[in-house]
C-alpha cells in the first residue's frame, strides 16, 4: 500500500509491479505463480519490485481464477435436537486435526455443524463453495447420512468418517487391530471372560469390526468369545455404559474384562462399576476405543485404543481432494494408550 499525491491510500496492483520490474502484467502473474516458461532472472527481477513495492498475490482470487477454492468443507453431523456441545468429543479431536491437515496443505477449513433434516447442505463443490468436503459425526442420524450419501453420487469431492454405509469412500480406524490390542491387553493382565460393550449390529459400522478383532483375539487366546452386551438404544453413550454394565451385575453374570466399542461407554461404565464398590482393574479390568483426552482424568485413568488423529485428518483432507480413481479405503492406525484401568 503506497500514498498518492493528494495523500489518499494507492493499493499495489500487478501493474504496479509489471511497470518497476519493466515487463509486462503477464510475466508478472506468470513469475509470481512459479511459471517454469519465466527465466530465473526476469523472476527474480518481478519478485524484487513486488518485495519493495509490499505487492502480495492474492492465492484465494487465483484460485479461483483456476477453478479452485483453497477451501475444504468440513461438516460435523450431531443429533436432531442436539447442540454442537452435546457431539462425541471424539469428533471434535477429529475435526480439529482435519483443520490441521487442511492447513498444512494451503487450505482453509469451512465448518459446519448440521443436525436438523430441512437444513441439511452438502453441494459445496458444486457452488463453487469449497474443492473438497469431508464428513464425519454420529451415525444416529439416520436421515442426515442419507442425505449425504445422495450428495455422495453427484460429488467424488467427499470424504465420510463414521458413515453407516460402505458405498462411498470413507476413511476409519484400523478397528479390527484396535480390538486385537484391547483383548491382548486385558488377557496379559490375567483376564479370562471379557465381554465386548456394544452393538455390533448397529448403524456404527466400526463397532461390528471391533468385535470381529475382539472375538478373533480371544480364539487365538484359546478363550471363549461371549455374545456382545448390547446396551440400550436412544440413550447417550454414557448412559449406555453405566445401564450396560449395571445389567450385567443386576443379572449375576460374571466377568473380569470389559472392552468397550467407545471411550464414552467405557466412562460410563467405570462410574457404574464404582457406585457397586467393584474394583477396577483389580477384579474387572476396562479398555475403550478412541483416545478421548477426558479418559486421562477418569477414577481410575481408562486405557484406550486410539486412532492415529493426525494421520487421520491427512488421510480425510487428501481422500476430499484426490483426483478420479486415486482413492481408495483407508485405513488409520490405532495404538493402545496405557493407564490404570487394565493391568
Amino acid at each position: 500500500m503506497t500514498r498518492e499525491g493528494n495523500g489518499r491510500p494507492h493499493r499495489v496492483t500487478s501493474i504496479d509491479v509489471a511497470e518497476r520490474a519493466g515487463v509486462s502484467q503477464s510475466t508478472v502473474s506468470r513469475a509470481l505463480s512459479g511459471s517454469e516458461t519465466i527465466t530465473e532472472a526476469t523472476r527474480r527481477r518481478v519478485e524484487q519490485a513486488a518485495e519493495e513495492l509490499g505487492y502480495h498475490v492474492n492465492m484465494r482470487a487465483a484460485g479461483l481464477r483456476k477453478g479452485e477454492t483453497g477451501t475444504i468443507a468440513i461438516v460435523v453431523i450431531g443429533r436432531e435436537g442436539q447442540g454442537p456441545a452435546a457431539i462425541n468429543p471424539f469428533y471434535y479431536s477429529l475435526l480439529g486435526s482435519t483443520c490441521a491437515a487442511a492447513a498444512e496443505r494451503g487450505y482453509e477449513a469451512l465448518v459446519s455443524f448440521q443436525a436438523k433434516e430441512d437444513e441439511l447442505f452438502g453441494h459445496y463443490v458444486g457452488r463453487r463453495q469449497a474443492d473438497g468436503v469431508v464428513v464425519i459425526g454420529t451415525a444416529t442420524n439416520g436421515p442426515a447420512w442419507d442425505y449425504f450419501r445422495k450428495v455422495a453420487a453427484d460429488s467424488k469431492s467427499i470424504a465420510f468418517w463414521g458413515s453407516p454405509f460402505d458405498d462411498a469412500v470413507w476413511v476409519r480406524s484400523d478397528n479390527f487391530e484396535g480390538g486385537r490390542l484391547a483383548v491382548e491387553k486385558l488377557v496379559s493382565g490375567g483376564a479370562k471372560d471379557i465381554v465386548f460393550v456394544g452393538d455390533p449390529n448397529s448403524s456404527q459400522k466400526q463397532f461390528r469390526e471391533r468385535y470381529e478383532g475382539y472375538r478373533s483375539a480371544m480364539e487365538k487366546a484359546g478363550l471363549t468369545a461371549r455374545d456382545p452386551a448390547a446396551p440400550e438404544q436412544g440413550a447417550d453413550r454414557v448412559t449406555q455404559g453405566r445401564s450396560a454394565v449395571g445389567a450385567m451385575c443386576d443379572n449375576g453374570e460374571k466377568f473380569d474384562g470389559l472392552f468397550f466399542a467407545c471411550d464414552a461407554m467405557a466412562l460410563g461404565a467405570l462410574e457404574e462399576l464404582s457406585s457397586r464398590g467393584v474394583a477396577v482393574p483389580e477384579k474387572v479390568g476396562v479398555v475403550g476405543f478412541d483416545g478421548l483426552g477426558s479418559g486421562e482424568f477418569s477414577n481410575p485413568p481408562l486405557t484406550t485404543v486410539e486412532p492415529d488423529f493426525a494421520e487421520a485428518g491427512r488421510l480425510l483432507v487428501e481422500t476430499a481432494l484426490a483426483g478420479e480413481g486415486e482413492r481408495a479405503e483407508r485405513r488409520v492406525p490405532v495404538r493402545l494408550v496405557e493407564r490404570s484401568s487394565a493391568r
